[in-house]
């Protein structure tokens, strides 16, 4: 490449289609408690409590559960005309798209990047009240910000390889002793990430997830939910991850949109910051305390779509998928290599 890339800052943004605008803004206002900064009959602007920008999830209705978009901001409004020209040389498809062009958001590229994704690119914003002293509106589940995408992706070291010429840089990643690399985390902001990509046929939108700042406003969520006698919609959860250390709660939204909650992750700023390796038989990777992943996690995403507004052809993954070698604490793991785990069952 001889252009260089723009400067991305952190993730910014994800606009979802909705079939049920109602069914979604009861999900995402009533139990999550995201703010409204608009809404009309197609579509609801959303942001967490912290966040001064117009919105940080777009929620529009359509036919198809589907990601329309993922957003990055960049540095400034000079990055554009390097994102412009970047994508450009890379030979993907690009597109301008004038201030306005999505509510609250200023001149902006959108481009269908190497991976198959629809991906933007903005600086300029609509600021809105920052609510982060607003207790008067806090729930008991307070959501923060916006904190990271992960997608499906079928060829992990390859996508690594596209974000490291973005300027991310990796925190973990999942391989096996052969050298199999089923998961890497990515980042921009000094955080654990700010998009996660798993091993898996794609491009799919695996989850988008929002941080709080403490557990107890994960857990109130998992009460709310109760309350309401939808605890059908927590997926997986609450528990602590091996990969970030980050207490977590994953999600389904009324169209099947995975949802992470998630908090306590770490410090990633300084420039020599190490890299962690899981085995990927390490049963403790993706839950600190070894319980299981359910099958749904790994095998269902959201379909993403292209500029269009078409759903992409998936790739299917040629490799291992992480679901085919081990499910969490389900006995192919271990929590030390000298002693393997029982199997329930391997009796029979």
């Amino acid at each position: 490449m001889t252009t260089s890339p723009p400067d991305v800052i952190r993730c910014a943004y994800a606009e979802l289609v909705v079939t049920d605008l109602p069914a979604s803004r009861d999900f995402y206002v009533g139990v999550l408690g995201l703010v409204v900064t608009y809404e009309d009959d197609e579509a609801l602007y959303l942001r967490a409590f912290e966040e001064y920008l117009h919105h940080s999830l777009v929620l529009r209705k359509g036919d198809l559960p589907a990601l329309a978009v993922l957003a990055y901001r960049v540095r400034s409004a000079a990055d554009l005309d390097l994102a412009e020209a970047y994508y450009g040389e890379l030979g993907v498809r690009v597109e301008r798209r004038a201030a306005g062009a999505t509510r609250g958001i200023g001149e902006a590229v959108r481009v269908e990047d190497p991976l198959g994704f629809p991906v933007e690119f903005f600086h300029e914003a609509e600021h809105v009240e920052r609510f982060t002293q607003r207790y008067d509106v806090h729930g008991a589940g307070a959501l923060a910000r916006l904190d990271h995408f992960n997608l499906d992706t079928p060829d992990v070291p390859a996508a690594r390889k596209y974000y490291e010429g973005l300027g991310f840089r990796v925190s973990e990643d999942i391989q096996d002793d052969e050298g199999t690399v089923y998961a890497a985390w990515m980042f921009r902001k000094p955080t654990v990430h700010d998009v996660a990509l798993t091993g898996g046929d794609g491009p799919r939108l695996h989850h988008i997830a929002f941080a709080s700042h403490e557990r107890h406003q994960i857990l109130h969520i998992c009460d709310h939910l109760g309350a309401l006698r939808k605890s059908g919609m927590i997926e997986r959860g609450p528990g602590r991850h091996g990969v970030s250390n980050a207490f977590y709660l994953y999600l389904r939204d009324p169209d099947g949109h995975r949802i992470e909650l998630y908090t306590h992750d770490y410090y990633t700023g300084d420039p020599d910051n190490p890299v962690i390796t899981w085995d990927v038989h390490d049963n403790q990777r993706r839950d600190w305390w070894g319980n299981p992943v359910v099958p749904s996690w790994y095998s269902e995403a959201s379909t993403v779509l292209d500029l269009d507004g078409k759903p992409q052809p998936l790739i299917a993954r040629s490799e291992a998928h992480e679901a085919d070698v081990t499910i969490g604490a389900d006995g192919f793991s271990y929590t030390t290599r000298q002693q393997k785990e029982f199997k329930l069952g391997e009796q029979v």
